[in-house]
C-alpha cells in the first residue's frame, strides 16, 4: 500500500474503532452491536461498510469459519499518526503551535489542557 493512506469516513473510523478494541476477530453482528448507541444501522448498511473497508485494505475478511470475521489490517496507532500528519500539514500547515494557538484562541482548549500538555511535554524530555 506504500504511504498512500486511503482516509476513512466517520462511519468507517467508527467501525475500525470497534475492530481496535477487540482483541479478536469480530462478526458484523459483534460490531453492529457496539455501534448500537451511535448509530442506527441495518446490517446491509454495516456489511457495505465492511466492504469498502476491504477494498481500501484497512480490514480483512476471513469467510473460513461459516461466518465472516474481520480483523484490522492496519494497526490504530500507525492510522493516527498518518491521519494527523496529514491533518496538521493540511490545516496547520505542519505547526503544531499554530493548531494548539488556534484551538487555545477558540476556547477549545482550555487552561487545565495546556497544564497537562505541559506536563506530558515534560515527561518526554526527562525520558
Amino acid at each position: 500500500m506504500g504511504n498512500i493512506l486511503k482516509k476513512l469516513g466517520e462511519a468507517e473510523l467508527e467501525i475500525m474503532q470497534v475492530i481496535w478494541d477487540s482483541e479478536h476477530p469480530v462478526t458484523s453482528n459483534y460490531i453492529l452491536k457496539e455501534l448500537q448507541g451511535r448509530r442506527r444501522w441495518q446490517l446491509s448498511t454495516l456489511m457495505t461498510s465492511l466492504t469498502r473497508l476491504s477494498d481500501k485494505g484497512f480490514v480483512h475478511c476471513d469467510r473460513s469459519t461459516g461466518s465472516n470475521l474481520y480483523t484490522s489490517v492496519i494497526l490504530e496507532e500507525e492510522y493516527k499518526a498518518k491521519a494527523s500528519s496529514h491533518f496538521l500539514e493540511k490545516l496547520y500547515n505542519n505547526s503544531i503551535q499554530n493548531m494548539i494557538a488556534t484551538l487555545y484562541n477558540n476556547k477549545t482548549i482550555k487552561n487545565s489542557d495546556i497544564e497537562e500538555l505541559r506536563s506530558f511535554l515534560d515527561k518526554l524530555e526527562d525520558e
